[in-house]
């Protein structure tokens, strides 16, 4: 079974969107997970936007890459940014998606603008996995 790992620092959005959107656009036959280095609490707002698609991730939950069994990961997908992204074992192809994290930009911002950012950050990590779906 091929499996697929979308890695990025608080699996709170990106990653989490990005696990959603493979779990509905890859085969059946692949292993979708997702996970950070730094594990923080899943942001509504990546909830809301997914939902807007037809995609629940309500009940996903951040974990941290250290509960992830890596020897079984075929492809690790990095969603990083400016943040420095975790580090995994060279077995793995390795795939990075540099997508601006959408979440750092909530403080502050008027709901209508973070939304966006999330939208915009949801449409390109959908663009990339159905480009991954093509390779895989």
């Amino acid at each position: 079974m091929r499996s697929v790992l979308f890695l990025c620092v608080a699996n709170s959005a990106r990653s989490q969107m990005a696990g959603g959107l493979a779990r509905r656009l890859l085969d059946d036959g692949v292993t979708v997970q997702s996970a950070g280095s730094r594990p923080a609490t899943l942001q509504p707002l990546a909830v809301a936007v997914m939902a807007e698609i037809g995609i629940d991730i309500s009940g996903h939950a951040s974990k941290s890459v250290d509960e992830i069994d890596l020897s079984a990961i075929d492809t690790v997908v990095t969603l990083c940014a400016e943040e420095v992204c975790p580090v995994l074992p060279e077995k793995a192809r390795r795939l990075h998606w540099p997508i601006d994290g959408p979440a750092k930009s909530v403080a502050g911002e008027a709901e209508a603008r973070s939304l966006a950012l999330f939208r915009a950050a949801r449409d390109r990590i959908l663009a990339r996995v159905k480009d991954l779906a093509r390779s895989i």
